[in-house]
């Protein structure tokens, strides 16, 4: 069975597809965001270098990373956002590769859900890439809504990644999410019937 790989921007609804489309190819998934935070909250390695690039403050009293201290200090410098994707992104690297040889071997579907899929290279490890594409004005209201952010903050995330009208021109296929989770759930059912037939 194949490798796809789905990627989209931040609160272009990526995570919600993945979800619906596994659930119809009986998939396993790979998500990203969360090996990242996985990885912030409980890899000594990965601790160690945020304290020392971005100072001991970032560490709190139980030991663990002040994920929002560290998300406003990444996203405030583009320097510092480098530093800190050049710590996880190797990391985050190797456990979904280890997951994608092991799907290749067993013939198992395995969804790759990262939102800097073609930032860090991946699609080649891919038989096809979905974006996961929605309206700017889309992106910044989920992200105060949702994520409870300032429209300030919602700007410096969206800003950090590539455009997802770039993404989308180099997708193999592109599903729209600014409608209601109705919709999206129709283009799941569709897609995955799609692959079913393609695939088997």
């Amino acid at each position: 069975m194949p490798i796809i790989g789905i990627t989209g921007g931040v609160a272009s609804g990526k995570s919600s597809f993945t979800e619906q489309l596994s659930r119809r190819l009986a998939a396993k998934v790979f998500d990203a965001d969360a090996a990242v935070r996985l990885l912030v909250d409980t890899d000594p390695e990965a601790k160690r270098a945020i304290a020392e690039q971005f100072g001991s403050e970032m560490i709190g009293a139980d030991g663990k990373v002040d994920r929002a201290r560290l998300r406003d200090a990444a996203f405030g410098d583009a320097q510092k956002r480098k530093i800190l994707e050049a710590i996880l992104h190797p990391l985050v690297r190797t456990e979904w590769m280890r997951q994608t040889v092991a799907a290749r071997a067993s013939g198992e579907w395995l969804l790759l859900d990262i939102p800097l899929l073609y930032e860090v290279g991946a699609e080649g490890e891919c038989d096809a890439v979905v974006v996961v594409a929605c309206r700017a004005e889309t992106q910044r209201s989920r992200i105060v809504a949702r994520r409870g952010l300032s429209q300030e903050m919602a700007e410096k995330m969206i800003s950090s990644q590539t455009s997802l009208a770039s993404k989308a021109s180099r997708a193999d296929y592109v599903i729209w999410n600014d409608a209601p989770v109705a919709r999206l759930e129709e283009q799941a059912e569709i897609f995955a019937g799609y692959l079913g037939k393609r695939y088997g």
